[in-house]
């Protein structure tokens, strides 16, 4: 649980309650890590992932393990069955496109190796921000009822 009372990550199945697809498995919850990974997305952090992908075999090798792993994932998550198998994570239907930096973080955080998931906590704990998502990280007291 994050200093909100959030749980850092959830999972969501990928098909709602109505039938209705949703590709998005992880979910990063957290509001402290929901602003930090934002203010990267807003300065455009993950074109930079997608235009490496491009030139670096290497991290274009592990963000297609890294798909194929989130799919895995997704497909548990929904019981053995995957209604949104043509995409991978945040509903990416290219593996090097990098789309959301909050997605791939709640992968990494969920336990899937997302060089992109890993690299925006690398780059978090570099600009100073607290990544371990406790109390004292978020600036409140966890409290209970």
């Amino acid at each position: 649980m994050c200093g909100y009372g959030h749980p850092r990550v959830i999972a969501v199945a990928p098909a709602l309650e109505d039938g209705a697809r949703f590709p998005t498995t992880f979910w990063l919850t957290c509001p402290h890590l929901v602003d930090a990974v934002h203010a990267l997305e807003s300065a455009g952090e993950h074109h930079l992932w997608t235009d490496r992908a491009a030139t670096e075999p290497a991290l274009a090798e592990r963000l297609e393990a890294a798909d194929l792993a989130y799919r895995a994932a997704r497909v548990d998550e929904g019981g053995g069955v995957d209604p949104c198998a043509t995409v991978g994570v945040a509903g990416q239907a290219d593996p090097l496109t990098v789309k959301c930096l909050h997605a791939r973080l709640a992968a990494a955080l969920a336990g899937i190796a997302d060089p992109v998931g890993e690299g925006v906590l690398t780059r978090l704990a570099a600009d100073g921000v607290r990544t371990d998502c406790d109390a004292a990280a978020c600036g409140r007291a966890v409290t209970s009822s």
